[in-house]
């Protein structure tokens, strides 16, 4: 056999392969909404709060929603208080603070990752079914009490279907 002709063969059993790797990944069958914003220079300032905004359709079934949560090894605490401003589409608005716990007593992360990045996913609201239907704004300001957050890579939300 020819060098040329097996290439291509070997090439396009890559790409097949690839392809294959992509769509299996991708397939997400809980997932009803996933934004994650990056933070500039690992750094989230006190008064740049990360916007995510999401269109919600479904007002009658039970949601899963999480913050994921990547930050490296130069963060300095073992939790993360975060201001939760949700923009309901009737424009009223409601605000929270919740604290994300990223580190056990011992100060051993949670979460998964390698090397000096951490990635988590911070369950915060369980079954919660949304009173109407259109355009959610959620604005996510770190609370900890310094103008720069050192550490934090991205913060984001995902919203989930209950699994049956």
């Amino acid at each position: 056999m020819n060098k040329k002709v097996s290439g291509n063969r070997n090439f396009r059993t890559g790409l097949f392969m690839a392809f294959i790797s992509i769509v299996m990944l991708s397939c997400d069958p809980n997932r009803v909404f996933e934004e994650n914003v990056h933070i500039k220079g690992s750094a989230w300032n006190l008064n740049d709060p990360v916007i995510v905004e999401t269109e919600i359709f479904d007002t009658v079934s039970p949601l899963m929603v999480y913050f994921n949560i990547r930050h490296n090894n130069d963060y300095r605490y073992s939790n993360l208080y975060l201001f939760v401003d949700t923009y309901f589409p009737n424009d009223t608005h409601r605000r929270d603070t919740i604290e994300c716990m990223l580190a056990d007593p011992s100060g051993k992360w949670y979460g998964k990752g390698l090397g000096d990045i951490r990635e988590i996913r911070i369950l915060v609201m369980n079954r919660v079914v949304f009173p109407m239907a259109g355009m959610y704004r959620f604005q996510l300001q770190q609370a900890m009490r310094v103008d720069d957050l050192e550490g934090i890579e991205d913060v984001g939300i995902r919203i989930e279907k209950m699994q049956e």
